[in-house]
């Protein structure tokens, strides 16, 4: 799975490098890093829905510090299981 966090300037001044910073913790953690490629991303085109992340090829936005728990629980390991 390869996920892409946009840093560009809407995504970083809404927090793109703490959801990277948690992201890159919960993936270690959970001993991820061989099913998920997480990269830095410079625009992914949702800048009014900041911050942006896609995840393969599909687009997800609108997640933020204060809900990257909750994606990385639901979306990103629900993923994983299909």
């Amino acid at each position: 799975m390869l996920v892409k966090i946009c840093i560009g300037s809407a995504c970083h001044l809404k927090g793109s490098y703490d959801i990277i910073n948690y992201l890159k913790e919960k993936i270690a953690q959970e001993h991820l890093e061989d099913q998920i490629i997480l990269k830095a991303s410079f625009c992914l085109g949702k800048c009014s829905e900041a911050v942006s992340v896609q995840i393969d090829d599909h687009p997800v936005t609108s997640v933020s510090p204060e809900t990257v728990e909750h994606f990385f629980n639901t979306v990103i390991k629900e993923s994983l299981i299909q």
